[in-house]
């Protein structure tokens, strides 16, 4: 192997300490895969209210620093703690901004956050630990890799330091004032948008990260390359068009350790793909459980997902009714808006015995319905990865995806014909096309030769992060080669 590289990983949340989405699971398990390669990893992250110090015995590291804020300072202190054995994760602890009950929604969430990223980088000089990649995650951290190409560009201690920047969801761009920049202390260096309608009187600090940043990723390769389109851009595909020769599409991963049917404590019964019978008892306990009723024969469709339109509650709204006129039984974990929250609520009242709803989070339940259901749906608008559908395929479960991001990544349409495929896609973003979809799920599971077919191909696949992690560390060394080369001053204006 290479030298190991010294890797800072930025993000807002970081499973288990803070979470509201898949990014604090990635912060999680990616730093952990490139420890596992030999790189000196290290997180960075706030510590939000609900992270209590001694539950996670953090400990003091750094004490009163004092962060530029506009035109005054801020005190901020760094806790620390070790996971997974030697990872060290840094807390950036200020009352003011982040002793608060949830991560996100707060008027000054700009300010917050810079606050942050700017008290990551001056603690790593209070530590003397100068990384060869900064690893930055959506828009809460995107500021750095600006600041790496103006205030920080002639700091000896960033010389050669290179940002990766990875959008893992393009519609949250963390838009605010223009004076976010003010606050931020980049206001002199920073651009306008003329090419990107409706950011002509705003900041959209995801731009500046994909402006600034010596390579870009995002979740999956078809992800990047939809978002270079009007249609998936969300008014940022001009300027990502600009940068596609540093866009790259890296499939997220799967903890198989903790993701594991044969080890699970979550689930009534253990099982793997030698023991492919067992997992029917674990549908019999969630329905007794769920009070759906009690049948080893009917197939199972689970369901765990944010309640919005992106991810396709509408067209599954506009054909829920002649579902449930079909031989299923339904069962949905998640929280969202409020309009499919009362439609869920209704339909389980309608079809008692047919249909579950659990409108909350809840991990242990989630796993029960990987490893009980027998279809797994996803019928996204768009889904910039999702691992939802790999997890899926892990504990068998046969997902029903529409193809999109990496979704048409993962899954591949099942063809009877040939025994080839994965799962049951569709391309046409319509209730109808999902209907039909299901109804060819349905079919095949009633032909158990097939389906066990399907189950096995899934299990056996390999979406760990120890593929993903390697990804990364060639993207790291690419980001270091462009920013070894970069030498002339950045383009503002």
């Amino acid at each position: 192997m290479a030298d190991p590289l010294k890797i800072l990983f930025l993000s807002a949340e970081m499973a288990p300490f803070s979470k509201t989405g898949g990014v604090s699971e990635v912060a999680a398990a990616l730093p952990k895969a490139l420890r596992m390669l030999g790189h000196d990893v290290r997180v960075a992250t706030p510590r939000h209210g609900r992270i209590d110090p001694a539950r996670f015995s953090l400990r003091p590291v750094i004490s009163d620093v004092q962060i530029p804020v506009d035109e005054h300072s801020e005190s901020v202190n760094v806790l620390t703690c070790e996971v997974q054995g030697d990872l060290p994760v840094y807390f950036i602890d200020c009352e003011k901004y982040f002793a608060r009950e949830k991560l996100y929604g707060y008027p000054d969430d700009g300010e917050r956050f810079v606050v942050y990223c700017r008290a990551a980088m001056e603690m790593l000089k209070l530590l003397d630990w100068k990384p060869d990649v900064i690893h930055l995650n959506d828009w809460h951290t995107a500021i750095v890799a600006n600041w790496l190409k103006t205030i920080y560009r002639d700091d000896p201690f960033f010389s050669k330091t290179a940002s990766v920047y990875t959008i893992h969801n393009l519609a949250y761009q963390g838009v605010f004032g223009w004076r976010i920049l003010e606050i931020a202390g980049v206001d002199e260096f920073s651009f306008m948008y003329p090419q990107i309608e409706d950011l002509h009187n705003v900041v959209a600090l995801m731009a500046h990260g994909i402006h600034f940043a010596d390579a870009i990723s995002t979740v999956s390769e078809s992800y990047a390359r939809e978002i270079l389109t009007a249609e998936y851009g969300e008014k940022l595909h001009t300027l990502l068009n600009d940068r596609k020769d540093r866009l790259f599409g890296i499939l997220n991963g799967v903890d198989y350790e903790a993701m594991n049917p044969a080890t699970d404590p979550a689930i009534a019964q253990h099982y793997d793909i030698a023991s492919l019978d067992q997992k029917v008892a674990n549908k019999l306990a969630f329905q007794q459980e769920a009070n759906l009723a009690v049948d080893g024969n009917v197939p199972l469709i689970g369901c765990i997902s944010r309640l919005t339109s992106q991810k396709g509650f509408d067209i599954l709204g506009e054909v829920i009714d002649g579902l449930m006129d079909l031989p299923l039984q339904l069962a949905i974990l998640g929280t969202g808006d409020q309009y499919y929250h009362e439609m869920f609520t209704r339909l389980a009242r309608r079809y008692p015995g047919k249909v579950a709803v659990f409108l909350t989070f809840n991990a242990t339940l989630a796993q029960k319905i990987y490893a009980g259901s027998d279809i797994f749906l996803m019928p996204s608008r768009f889904e910039p990865c999702g691992s939802n559908q790999m997890v899926a395929m892990r504990y068998g479960s046969v997902p029903v995806v529409r193809r999109t991001g990496g979704l048409a990544d993962t899954i591949k349409d099942f063809d009877p014909r040939t025994g080839e495929g994965n799962g049951f896609t569709f391309q046409k973003y319509s209730g109808m096309m999902l209907f039909a979809t299901v109804v060819r799920a349905l079919e095949s599971y009633k032909h158990g030769g097939y389906w066990r077919r399907l189950m096995e191909t899934g299990m056996r696949a390999d979406y760990s992060w120890d593929s993903t992690a390697r990804k990364y560390v060639d993207l790291y060394h690419r980001a270091m080669e462009l920013q070894s080369q970069s030498d002339q001053p950045v383009k503002v204006g």
